[in-house]
């Protein structure tokens, strides 16, 4: 039975739904946008509380005025959370009560984690005597987590108090929202606890080490990996979450291995990822918004390329990869090499066809260069010019031929326009070829992207069909090379290309078919195995998986190229049909349909709780 019919709906009497199950989310990423996790509370939001109604209340740390574009502050708190609240600010634990500023707009509860320093030290000596967990005396990022742990706590422990006998779920997301749980359990407090792990730390560390990390798993000593790799309070921290729940989740069969091998505990329910599908259905509009989109990528590469040369815009696919700044994780590196391959492919068919890939990431020490911005206002000038210019001999034209009298057009424009064009054109010419970047980056010299670029003899040079563009910071309407919003980027182009060598779970290929855009990923992601394992046809909507398990990096690298050059050889019309099959597959992945997974996990975890 779901534990997640709404209040509102049930109609058997006030008694039973006073009886109802709270739930009590608790993670770092609650109105605080650092990875993926926000992505997943954010757009999970609605389905939760379609099942939950209003008894379903988010946790997360308050980081005072940062929080707020995300959260509206209120003093209305529901009747249940009143006395919590109450009882909190009379022992002296600072709480805000309001809603995230989300679709929902869901109940909200920020705590203070700044906690005092003679508090911290406390709460770190209990957690080395009571668990034999690991603090260093002075680390901003792991005092922080400590805090948030102990603010959790005590939240969860007035609730418990206040709210008894009701049952109460509390279910945590991540090492840096989970500390909370072993001194939860340690004190027997009456709560069914889950916790899930997005993608285990140790992992991501050694996926860069290893060209097949779960062939290597069963083989590693976790503890001695963590040593070696000084994630020692991290990887300890999340160990005793996973043990401390008494059910543990995780997001796919992926990191499912990873939990086993260096948690040492199986997950017990797998909760794959999804997406507000609302948020991106366009019906009948899919291909206007595509055209639109590629419009706007249409003027970046103007201001890019055509100072140096020029090609036929028309003829021209956009590919790229996006994601945190990974690149051998994120299979930058296997891009690149695809890329190369692709373009001696593209050479010798003679398609006619121009790719221009972007690599879109961010990393520190980096700043748009200023031929970058030049480009930019110089192609600005270049439209304002000829937008005067046409209004000007529109109306010119107008009188000359209503009057009867057919003229030349160079008769139409006033020497001043003629020659401010003319200036503009020759400022606008640059030699050489265009950069490999739109960035001044700091340490450009030991880049791994730009060294893998230089290694491919990629150049952007005029005959080849390939064209990179590496952009080290995110597309956003702020940027001024795009003034756009990344979700119009996405649909603006052909094709995502996500073949990661770890991934534990992949929104970016998600984000793209359910933008109508078809997409790559790899049978080394948990999206990419999710597909493969649920949709024979995932070729004929555009979800196209290449396999790295247990294959080499030229294998891999080979068997992209052919799928990108397949693309290329795609007819307008085929990708018209494409873009249409992704988009009506994207509700496969509509939080309505793969929520069910979060149902089960807090009933389990009611479940054990009761027999404990």
């Amino acid at each position: 039975m779901s534990r997640g019919k709404s209040s509102s709906d049930d109609g058997r009497g006030a008694a039973r739904r006073a009886e109802a199950p709270l739930l009590f989310e608790v993670s770092w990423e609650v109105c605080n946008q650092v990875g993926g996790i926000y992505q997943v509370l954010r757009s999970r939001a609605p389905a939760m509380q379609h099942l939950w109604g209003e008894r379903y209340v988010l946790i997360g740390p308050d980081h005072g005025p940062r929080t707020a574009p995300e959260f509206e502050e209120s003093g209305r708190a529901p009747s249940f959370l009143q006395p919590v609240l109450t009882d909190l600010a009379g022992a002296g634990q600072p709480v805000r009560y309001g809603r995230w500023l989300i679709s929902g707009r869901p109940h909200v509860v920020l705590v203070d984690h700044a906690v005092p320093r003679d508090d911290l030290d406390a709460a770190k000596f209990y957690l080395w005597a009571d668990h034999r967990l690991p603090t260093p005396e002075y680390d901003p990022l792991i005092d922080a987590v400590v805090g948030f742990g102990h603010a959790s706590h005590r939240f969860l422990a007035a609730a418990c108090a206040q709210l008894q006998p009701r049952p109460i779920v509390a279910h945590f997301h991540e090492w840096m929202g989970g500390l909370a749980i072993p001194r939860l359990r340690r004190d027997s407090l009456p709560l069914a606890i889950v916790f899930t792990t997005h993608a285990t730390v140790l992992a991501r560390h050694l996926a860069t080490e290893h060209d097949d990390l779960h062939v290597v798993l069963p083989h590693l000593d976790a503890a001695a990996e963590a040593e070696r790799l000084a994630l020692v309070p991290v990887h300890a921290i999340e160990r005793a979450c996973a043990h401390g729940a008494h059910v543990f989740t995780t997001v796919s069969d992926v990191t499912a291995k990873e939990c086993q091998h260096l948690l040492g505990r199986v997950p017990d329910v797998i909760t794959p990822n999804g997406l507000n599908i609302e948020r991106f259905v366009a019906p009948h509009r899919v291909q206007s918004l595509h055209a639109e989109g590629k419009e706007r990528i249409h003027l970046f590469t103007r201001s890019h390329f055509f100072p140096h040369y020029t090609f036929d815009l028309d003829r021209t696919l956009y590919f790229f990869t996006s994601g945190r700044y990974e690149p051998r994780n994120k299979g930058f590196d296997l891009c690149l090499e695809a890329m190369a391959r692709l373009n001696a492919l593209l050479k010798s068919a003679d398609l006619g066809v121009t790719v221009v890939f972007f690599i879109i990431t961010r990393r520190d020490g980096v700043q748009i260069s200023s031929s970058s911005l030049r480009n930019r206002a110089l192609l600005a000038e270049l439209r304002d010019t000829c937008d005067a210019i046409t209004g000007q001999v529109g109306q010119r034209l107008f009188d000359h031929v209503s009057s009867g009298d057919i003229p030349r057009l160079s008769d139409l424009v006033d020497d001043y326009w003629y020659l401010r064009l003319r200036r503009t054109m020759q400022a606008w010419s640059r030699p050489g070829w265009p950069p490999m970047t739109t960035h001044d980056i700091d340490d450009a010299q030991r880049d791994p992207v730009l060294a893998h670029i230089g290694g491919l003899w990629l150049a952007n040079a005029p005959g080849d069909p390939v064209k990179v563009v590496y952009h080290p910071e995110f597309v956003t309407p702020a940027n001024p090379l795009w003034t756009m919003e990344y979700e119009q980027f996405v649909r603006g182009c052909h094709l995502g290309v996500f073949p990661s060598a770890y991934e534990p779970w992949g929104y970016t290929p998600l984000e793209c078919i359910a933008s109508g855009v078809p997409a790559v990923s790899s049978d080394a992601s948990g999206f990419g195995q999710h597909v493969s394992s649920r949709f024979d046809d995932h070729d004929d909507w555009g979800a196209y998986i290449v396999r790295r398990a247990g294959r080499s990096y030229d294998q891999a690298a080979s068997e992209l190229a052919d799928r990108l050059m397949s693309f290329c050889r795609l007819t307008r019309r085929d990708r018209i049909a494409l873009r249409n099959a992704a988009d009506a597959m994207a509700e496969s992945f509509d939080w309505s349909r793969l929520v069910d997974a979060y149902d089960r996990s807090h009933g389990a975890a009611l479940d054990a709780q009761r027999s404990d």
